[in-house]
Protein backbone atom coordinates (compact mmCIF):
# COMPACT_ATOMS: atom_id res chain seq x y z
CA UNK A 1 0.00 0.00 0.00
CA UNK A 2 1.10 3.56 -0.68
CA UNK A 3 2.45 5.39 2.37
CA UNK A 4 3.69 8.82 1.31
CA UNK A 5 2.06 9.26 -2.11
CA UNK A 6 -1.39 8.94 -3.71
CA UNK A 7 -2.24 7.75 -7.22
CA UNK A 8 -4.95 8.25 -9.82
CA UNK A 9 -5.71 6.22 -12.94
CA UNK A 10 -7.12 7.88 -16.06
CA UNK A 11 -8.29 7.08 -19.54
CA UNK A 12 -6.59 9.77 -21.63
CA UNK A 13 -7.35 10.81 -25.19
CA UNK A 14 -4.96 13.19 -26.94
CA UNK A 15 -4.11 14.36 -30.47
CA UNK A 16 -0.40 14.68 -29.57
CA UNK A 17 2.17 12.06 -28.59
CA UNK A 18 0.81 10.38 -25.45
CA UNK A 19 4.02 10.55 -23.40
CA UNK A 20 4.24 14.29 -24.02
CA UNK A 21 0.57 14.76 -23.09
CA UNK A 22 1.06 12.80 -19.87
CA UNK A 23 4.02 14.97 -18.88
CA UNK A 24 2.03 18.16 -19.58
CA UNK A 25 -0.82 16.92 -17.39
CA UNK A 26 1.55 15.89 -14.58
CA UNK A 27 3.21 19.30 -14.72
CA UNK A 28 -0.08 21.22 -14.76
CA UNK A 29 -1.36 19.32 -11.73
CA UNK A 30 1.79 19.78 -9.64
CA UNK A 31 4.93 21.84 -10.28
CA UNK A 32 4.58 22.86 -13.92
CA UNK A 33 4.89 26.51 -15.01
CA UNK A 34 5.10 28.15 -18.43
CA UNK A 35 8.43 29.80 -17.55
CA UNK A 36 11.02 29.19 -14.86
CA UNK A 37 10.38 31.18 -11.68
CA UNK A 38 12.89 32.50 -9.13
CA UNK A 39 13.79 29.94 -6.52
CA UNK A 40 12.66 26.99 -8.63
CA UNK A 41 15.29 24.28 -8.48
CA UNK A 42 15.46 20.73 -9.78
CA UNK A 43 15.39 19.52 -6.17
CA UNK A 44 12.18 21.44 -5.40
CA UNK A 45 10.50 20.19 -8.57
CA UNK A 46 11.51 16.62 -7.82
CA UNK A 47 10.03 16.89 -4.33
CA UNK A 48 6.67 18.30 -5.41
CA UNK A 49 6.21 17.09 -8.98
CA UNK A 50 3.65 14.53 -10.05
CA UNK A 51 5.07 11.43 -11.68
CA UNK A 52 3.81 9.47 -14.65
CA UNK A 53 4.15 5.96 -13.25
CA UNK A 54 2.27 4.04 -15.96
CA UNK A 55 1.21 4.76 -19.54
CA UNK A 56 -0.31 2.16 -21.85
CA UNK A 57 -1.72 2.92 -25.30
CA UNK A 58 -5.17 1.39 -25.74
CA UNK A 59 -6.24 2.41 -29.24
CA UNK A 60 -6.12 5.03 -31.97
CA UNK A 61 -9.40 6.49 -33.23
CA UNK A 62 -10.60 9.09 -35.69
CA UNK A 63 -11.64 12.47 -34.32
CA UNK A 64 -11.67 14.08 -30.88
CA UNK A 65 -14.26 13.24 -28.25
CA UNK A 66 -14.22 16.79 -26.86
CA UNK A 67 -13.76 20.17 -28.57
CA UNK A 68 -10.65 22.28 -28.14
CA UNK A 69 -9.48 25.79 -28.95
CA UNK A 70 -9.10 25.02 -32.65
CA UNK A 71 -11.44 23.41 -35.12
CA UNK A 72 -11.26 19.67 -35.84
CA UNK A 73 -9.15 18.41 -38.70
CA UNK A 74 -11.10 15.96 -40.89
CA UNK A 75 -8.18 13.50 -41.05
CA UNK A 76 -7.06 13.86 -37.42
CA UNK A 77 -6.28 10.75 -35.42
CA UNK A 78 -6.22 10.70 -31.61
CA UNK A 79 -4.67 8.21 -29.22
CA UNK A 80 -6.28 6.75 -26.12
CA UNK A 81 -4.15 5.45 -23.28
CA UNK A 82 -4.43 4.37 -19.67
CA UNK A 83 -2.34 6.68 -17.51
CA UNK A 84 -1.40 6.57 -13.84
CA UNK A 85 -0.14 9.67 -12.05
CA UNK A 86 1.40 9.80 -8.58
CA UNK A 87 1.70 12.78 -6.21
CA UNK A 88 3.59 13.27 -2.93
CA UNK A 89 1.28 13.43 0.07
CA UNK A 90 3.38 16.32 1.43
CA UNK A 91 1.94 18.58 -1.28
CA UNK A 92 -1.70 18.39 -0.16
CA UNK A 93 -1.74 16.53 3.12
CA UNK A 94 -4.59 14.06 3.76
CA UNK A 95 -7.28 16.52 2.62
CA UNK A 96 -10.19 15.33 0.47
CA UNK A 97 -10.99 18.81 -0.94
CA UNK A 98 -7.37 19.33 -1.96
CA UNK A 99 -7.14 15.79 -3.27
CA UNK A 100 -10.01 16.58 -5.66
CA UNK A 101 -8.34 19.83 -6.75
CA UNK A 102 -5.24 17.80 -7.58
CA UNK A 103 -6.63 14.73 -9.34
CA UNK A 104 -9.65 16.42 -11.00
CA UNK A 105 -8.63 20.04 -11.57
CA UNK A 106 -7.27 21.98 -14.53
CA UNK A 107 -6.18 18.85 -16.38
CA UNK A 108 -9.66 18.54 -17.92
CA UNK A 109 -9.16 21.92 -19.65
CA UNK A 110 -5.76 21.41 -21.28
CA UNK A 111 -5.60 21.80 -25.06
CA UNK A 112 -3.71 18.55 -25.41
CA UNK A 113 -6.59 16.69 -23.76
CA UNK A 114 -9.44 15.68 -26.07
CA UNK A 115 -10.82 13.21 -23.53
CA UNK A 116 -10.09 12.37 -19.91
CA UNK A 117 -11.83 10.05 -17.45
CA UNK A 118 -10.71 9.57 -13.84
CA UNK A 119 -10.94 5.81 -13.33
CA UNK A 120 -9.65 5.06 -9.84
CA UNK A 121 -7.85 6.42 -6.78
CA UNK A 122 -5.38 4.81 -4.37
CA UNK A 123 -4.83 6.62 -1.11
CA UNK A 124 -2.36 6.13 1.76
CA UNK A 125 -3.49 5.32 5.33
CA UNK A 126 -3.16 8.99 6.31
CA UNK A 127 -6.56 9.59 4.69
CA UNK A 128 -8.11 6.87 6.85
CA UNK A 129 -6.68 8.58 9.91
CA UNK A 130 -7.97 12.01 8.85
CA UNK A 131 -11.56 10.98 8.04
CA UNK A 132 -14.07 8.97 10.01
CA UNK A 133 -15.66 7.04 7.16
CA UNK A 134 -19.12 5.47 7.56
CA UNK A 135 -20.23 5.42 11.19
CA UNK A 136 -22.90 2.76 10.61
CA UNK A 137 -22.28 1.10 7.24
CA UNK A 138 -23.83 -2.29 6.52
CA UNK A 139 -23.82 -3.72 10.05
CA UNK A 140 -25.14 -0.61 11.77
CA UNK A 141 -27.86 -0.13 9.19
CA UNK A 142 -29.01 -3.72 9.56
CA UNK A 143 -29.14 -3.36 13.34
CA UNK A 144 -31.27 -0.21 13.22
CA UNK A 145 -33.56 -1.61 10.52
CA UNK A 146 -33.86 -4.98 12.26
CA UNK A 147 -33.14 -6.83 9.01
CA UNK A 148 -30.49 -9.54 8.81
CA UNK A 149 -29.45 -12.09 6.17
CA UNK A 150 -31.55 -10.62 3.36
CA UNK A 151 -31.78 -7.35 1.43
CA UNK A 152 -33.50 -4.39 3.06
CA UNK A 153 -36.67 -3.80 1.07
CA UNK A 154 -37.74 -0.18 0.69
CA UNK A 155 -39.71 2.35 -1.28
CA UNK A 156 -39.86 6.08 -2.04
CA UNK A 157 -42.54 8.65 -1.34
CA UNK A 158 -42.63 11.10 -4.23
CA UNK A 159 -43.46 14.78 -3.63
CA UNK A 160 -45.02 15.16 -7.07
CA UNK A 161 -48.23 13.50 -5.86
CA UNK A 162 -48.80 16.55 -3.65
CA UNK A 163 -48.96 14.93 -0.20
CA UNK A 164 -48.83 17.17 2.85
CA UNK A 165 -47.31 16.01 6.14
CA UNK A 166 -50.41 14.20 7.40
CA UNK A 167 -51.11 12.53 4.06
CA UNK A 168 -47.47 11.42 3.93
CA UNK A 169 -47.80 9.93 7.40
CA UNK A 170 -50.99 8.13 6.35
CA UNK A 171 -49.14 6.52 3.43
CA UNK A 172 -46.26 5.60 5.75
CA UNK A 173 -48.78 3.91 8.02
CA UNK A 174 -50.03 1.85 5.10
CA UNK A 175 -46.47 0.87 4.22
CA UNK A 176 -45.73 -0.04 7.83
CA UNK A 177 -48.74 -2.34 7.82
CA UNK A 178 -47.34 -3.87 4.62
CA UNK A 179 -44.16 -4.83 6.44
CA UNK A 180 -41.80 -2.42 4.68
CA UNK A 181 -38.23 -2.21 6.01
CA UNK A 182 -37.17 1.17 4.65
CA UNK A 183 -38.80 4.32 3.26
CA UNK A 184 -37.07 7.39 1.88
CA UNK A 185 -37.97 10.89 0.87
CA UNK A 186 -37.61 11.72 -2.77
CA UNK A 187 -34.58 13.91 -3.49
CA UNK A 188 -36.98 16.73 -4.50
CA UNK A 189 -38.66 16.68 -1.09
CA UNK A 190 -36.85 18.52 1.70
CA UNK A 191 -38.53 21.53 3.32
CA UNK A 192 -41.08 22.88 0.89
CA UNK A 193 -44.03 24.97 2.11
CA UNK A 194 -46.61 22.30 1.26
CA UNK A 195 -44.84 19.56 3.24
CA UNK A 196 -42.45 21.26 5.71
CA UNK A 197 -39.61 19.19 7.12
CA UNK A 198 -40.50 19.59 10.80
CA UNK A 199 -44.18 18.78 10.27
CA UNK A 200 -43.34 15.80 8.08
CA UNK A 201 -40.89 14.37 10.63
CA UNK A 202 -43.36 14.77 13.50
CA UNK A 203 -46.24 13.16 11.60
CA UNK A 204 -44.23 10.31 10.09
CA UNK A 205 -42.37 9.39 13.26
CA UNK A 206 -45.62 9.33 15.22
CA UNK A 207 -46.83 6.59 12.87
CA UNK A 208 -43.52 4.72 12.86
CA UNK A 209 -43.22 4.74 16.66
CA UNK A 210 -46.78 3.45 16.94
CA UNK A 211 -45.85 0.63 14.56
CA UNK A 212 -42.79 -0.19 16.66
CA UNK A 213 -44.82 -0.23 19.87
CA UNK A 214 -47.41 -2.50 18.32
CA UNK A 215 -45.20 -4.99 16.46
CA UNK A 216 -41.62 -4.50 17.66
CA UNK A 217 -40.55 -3.63 14.11
CA UNK A 218 -39.44 -0.04 13.45
CA UNK A 219 -39.08 0.74 9.74
CA UNK A 220 -36.22 3.04 8.83
CA UNK A 221 -37.21 6.35 7.20
CA UNK A 222 -34.50 8.43 5.46
CA UNK A 223 -35.61 12.06 5.81
CA UNK A 224 -34.10 14.42 3.24
CA UNK A 225 -32.41 17.21 5.21
CA UNK A 226 -30.43 18.64 2.27
CA UNK A 227 -29.70 22.32 2.84
CA UNK A 228 -26.95 24.61 4.07
CA UNK A 229 -24.91 23.52 7.09
CA UNK A 230 -26.96 25.34 9.71
CA UNK A 231 -30.19 23.99 8.23
CA UNK A 232 -28.84 20.43 8.12
CA UNK A 233 -27.64 20.61 11.72
CA UNK A 234 -31.01 21.88 12.92
CA UNK A 235 -32.91 19.29 10.88
CA UNK A 236 -30.62 16.55 12.15
CA UNK A 237 -31.41 17.56 15.74
CA UNK A 238 -35.12 17.47 14.90
CA UNK A 239 -34.69 13.89 13.68
CA UNK A 240 -32.95 12.89 16.91
CA UNK A 241 -35.68 14.49 18.99
CA UNK A 242 -38.36 12.42 17.22
CA UNK A 243 -36.48 9.11 17.32
CA UNK A 244 -35.67 8.88 13.61
CA UNK A 245 -33.11 6.30 12.52
CA UNK A 246 -31.82 7.67 9.19
CA UNK A 247 -31.18 10.89 7.30
CA UNK A 248 -30.72 11.57 3.61
CA UNK A 249 -28.66 14.18 1.77
CA UNK A 250 -27.96 14.88 -1.90
CA UNK A 251 -24.22 14.55 -2.50
CA UNK A 252 -23.80 17.00 -5.35
CA UNK A 253 -26.05 19.57 -3.70
CA UNK A 254 -24.31 19.77 -0.34
CA UNK A 255 -20.83 19.22 -1.80
CA UNK A 256 -17.83 17.41 -0.39
CA UNK A 257 -17.17 19.79 2.50
CA UNK A 258 -20.87 19.87 3.37
CA UNK A 259 -20.93 16.08 3.56
CA UNK A 260 -17.74 15.95 5.62
CA UNK A 261 -19.20 18.36 8.15
CA UNK A 262 -22.59 16.62 8.19
CA UNK A 263 -20.89 13.28 8.92
CA UNK A 264 -18.91 14.82 11.78
CA UNK A 265 -22.00 15.79 13.74
CA UNK A 266 -24.50 13.21 12.47
CA UNK A 267 -25.63 10.53 14.91
CA UNK A 268 -27.72 8.70 12.32
CA UNK A 269 -26.89 6.70 9.18
CA UNK A 270 -26.39 8.93 6.13
CA UNK A 271 -28.33 7.83 3.07
CA UNK A 272 -26.52 9.53 0.18
CA UNK A 273 -28.41 10.30 -3.02
CA UNK A 274 -26.32 10.74 -6.16
CA UNK A 275 -28.73 12.90 -8.19
CA UNK A 276 -26.69 14.78 -10.79
CA UNK A 277 -24.28 11.89 -11.23
CA UNK A 278 -24.99 11.83 -14.97
CA UNK A 279 -23.18 15.10 -15.66
CA UNK A 280 -20.08 13.73 -13.91
CA UNK A 281 -19.96 10.24 -15.32
CA UNK A 282 -22.18 9.70 -18.36
CA UNK A 283 -19.71 10.63 -21.12
CA UNK A 284 -17.27 7.74 -21.70
CA UNK A 285 -14.34 10.13 -22.22
CA UNK A 286 -15.02 12.82 -19.64
CA UNK A 287 -15.35 13.14 -15.88
CA UNK A 288 -15.29 10.42 -13.24
CA UNK A 289 -15.87 6.71 -13.01
CA UNK A 290 -18.13 5.74 -10.14
CA UNK A 291 -15.33 3.56 -8.75
CA UNK A 292 -13.20 6.64 -8.08
CA UNK A 293 -16.03 9.01 -7.15
CA UNK A 294 -17.66 6.91 -4.45
CA UNK A 295 -14.38 6.57 -2.55
CA UNK A 296 -14.51 10.27 -1.67
CA UNK A 297 -17.98 10.01 -0.17
CA UNK A 298 -17.30 6.83 1.76
CA UNK A 299 -14.28 8.45 3.37
CA UNK A 300 -16.35 11.57 4.04
CA UNK A 301 -18.73 9.39 6.06
CA UNK A 302 -21.76 8.25 4.05
CA UNK A 303 -23.34 4.91 4.98
CA UNK A 304 -25.55 4.21 1.91
CA UNK A 305 -24.64 4.96 -1.72
CA UNK A 306 -27.10 4.93 -4.63
CA UNK A 307 -25.90 2.78 -7.53
CA UNK A 308 -28.94 2.75 -9.88
CA UNK A 309 -30.45 -0.69 -10.65
CA UNK A 310 -30.62 -3.45 -13.24
CA UNK A 311 -32.84 -2.80 -16.27
CA UNK A 312 -33.11 0.79 -15.09
CA UNK A 313 -34.85 3.71 -16.77
CA UNK A 314 -31.58 5.60 -17.21
CA UNK A 315 -28.67 5.17 -19.61
CA UNK A 316 -26.42 3.06 -17.36
CA UNK A 317 -25.64 -0.55 -18.25
CA UNK A 318 -26.22 -3.45 -15.89
CA UNK A 319 -22.48 -4.19 -15.76
CA UNK A 320 -21.81 -0.63 -14.63
CA UNK A 321 -24.49 -0.85 -11.92
CA UNK A 322 -23.04 -4.06 -10.50
CA UNK A 323 -19.50 -2.68 -10.65
CA UNK A 324 -20.69 0.35 -8.67
CA UNK A 325 -22.39 -1.79 -6.05
CA UNK A 326 -19.43 -4.13 -5.73
CA UNK A 327 -16.99 -1.29 -5.20
CA UNK A 328 -19.13 0.16 -2.37
CA UNK A 329 -18.68 -3.15 -0.54
CA UNK A 330 -14.92 -3.33 -1.22
CA UNK A 331 -12.73 -2.17 1.70
CA UNK A 332 -10.67 0.98 1.18
CA UNK A 333 -8.04 0.14 3.78
CA UNK A 334 -7.08 -3.11 5.55
CA UNK A 335 -7.62 -1.67 9.03
CA UNK A 336 -10.54 0.62 8.16
CA UNK A 337 -12.81 -0.89 5.51
CA UNK A 338 -15.11 2.15 5.08
CA UNK A 339 -17.65 0.01 3.25
CA UNK A 340 -21.08 1.46 2.43
CA UNK A 341 -24.37 -0.27 1.67
CA UNK A 342 -25.31 -0.01 -2.03
CA UNK A 343 -28.83 1.20 -2.79
CA UNK A 344 -30.58 -0.18 -5.88
CA UNK A 345 -33.34 1.94 -7.36
CA UNK A 346 -34.88 3.08 -10.67
CA UNK A 347 -37.69 0.84 -11.86
CA UNK A 348 -36.88 -2.09 -9.56
CA UNK A 349 -39.38 -4.91 -9.16
CA UNK A 350 -39.36 -8.55 -8.07
CA UNK A 351 -38.06 -9.37 -11.56
CA UNK A 352 -34.60 -7.90 -10.89
CA UNK A 353 -33.83 -9.92 -7.74
CA UNK A 354 -32.33 -12.93 -9.52
CA UNK A 355 -30.09 -10.92 -11.81
CA UNK A 356 -28.92 -8.67 -9.00
CA UNK A 357 -28.00 -11.55 -6.71
CA UNK A 358 -26.39 -13.58 -9.49
CA UNK A 359 -24.10 -10.67 -10.36
CA UNK A 360 -23.39 -9.26 -6.88
CA UNK A 361 -23.45 -12.49 -4.85
CA UNK A 362 -24.44 -10.56 -1.76
CA UNK A 363 -27.61 -9.53 0.06
CA UNK A 364 -25.91 -6.53 1.67
CA UNK A 365 -28.00 -3.97 -0.16
CA UNK A 366 -31.10 -1.83 -0.02
CA UNK A 367 -33.56 -2.36 -2.86
CA UNK A 368 -36.05 0.47 -3.28
CA UNK A 369 -39.09 -0.15 -5.44
CA UNK A 370 -41.82 2.41 -6.10
CA UNK A 371 -44.23 0.90 -8.58
CA UNK A 372 -42.80 -2.54 -7.80
CA UNK A 373 -44.52 -2.26 -4.41
CA UNK A 374 -47.25 0.35 -4.68
CA UNK A 375 -48.60 -0.89 -8.04
CA UNK A 376 -49.09 -4.51 -6.98
CA UNK A 377 -52.70 -5.42 -7.85
CA UNK A 378 -53.21 -6.86 -4.36
CA UNK A 379 -51.85 -3.81 -2.55
CA UNK A 380 -48.49 -2.69 -1.14
CA UNK A 381 -48.35 -5.51 1.40
CA UNK A 382 -48.38 -8.01 -1.44
CA UNK A 383 -45.79 -5.89 -3.23
CA UNK A 384 -43.41 -6.04 -0.26
CA UNK A 385 -43.92 -9.78 0.13
CA UNK A 386 -43.39 -10.41 -3.58
CA UNK A 387 -39.97 -8.75 -3.41
CA UNK A 388 -38.97 -10.84 -0.40
CA UNK A 389 -40.22 -13.99 -2.12
CA UNK A 390 -38.21 -13.14 -5.22
CA UNK A 391 -35.06 -12.66 -3.15
CA UNK A 392 -35.68 -15.88 -1.23
CA UNK A 393 -35.85 -17.72 -4.54
CA UNK A 394 -32.77 -15.96 -5.92
CA UNK A 395 -30.63 -16.87 -2.91
CA UNK A 396 -31.93 -20.45 -2.91
CA UNK A 397 -31.24 -20.83 -6.63
CA UNK A 398 -34.91 -21.40 -7.51
CA UNK A 399 -35.93 -19.93 -10.89
CA UNK A 400 -38.34 -17.02 -10.62
CA UNK A 401 -41.08 -18.63 -12.72
CA UNK A 402 -40.88 -21.85 -10.70
CA UNK A 403 -41.15 -20.04 -7.36
CA UNK A 404 -43.98 -17.87 -8.68
CA UNK A 405 -46.16 -20.91 -9.36
CA UNK A 406 -46.55 -21.57 -5.64
CA UNK A 407 -46.44 -17.93 -4.51
CA UNK A 408 -49.38 -16.01 -5.96
CA UNK A 409 -48.22 -12.59 -4.72
CA UNK A 410 -44.97 -13.08 -6.59
CA UNK A 411 -46.79 -14.41 -9.65
CA UNK A 412 -48.98 -11.28 -9.79
CA UNK A 413 -46.18 -8.82 -9.02
CA UNK A 414 -45.34 -5.93 -11.39
CA UNK A 415 -42.57 -7.04 -13.70
CA UNK A 416 -43.35 -10.70 -13.16
CA UNK A 417 -47.00 -10.98 -14.19
CA UNK A 418 -47.43 -11.63 -17.91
Amino acid sequence: MLSDRFEADYLLETPIEVARAAEIIAGEQSSGTFVAVPGETPELKERSAARVVALEVVEEVAGRSLPSGRGPHPDERVTRARMTLSWPLTTTGPSLPNLVATVAGNLFELKCVSGLKLLDLRLPPAFAEAYGGPRFGVAGTRTLAGVHDRPIIGTIIKPSVGLDAEATASLVGELCEAGIDFIKDDELQSDGPYCPFDARVAAVMRVIEAQADRTGKKPMFAFNLTGDLDQMRRRHDTLLAHGATCLMASLNSVGLVGMIELARFAELPIHAHRNGWGYLGRHPMLGWSYVAWQKLWRLAGVDHMHVNGLDNKFSETDDSVISSARTCLTPLFPDKPCTAMPVFSSGQTARQAHGTFAALRSTDLIMTAGGGIMAHPDGPGAGVRSLREAWDAAVAGIPLDVHARSHPELRRAPGVAA
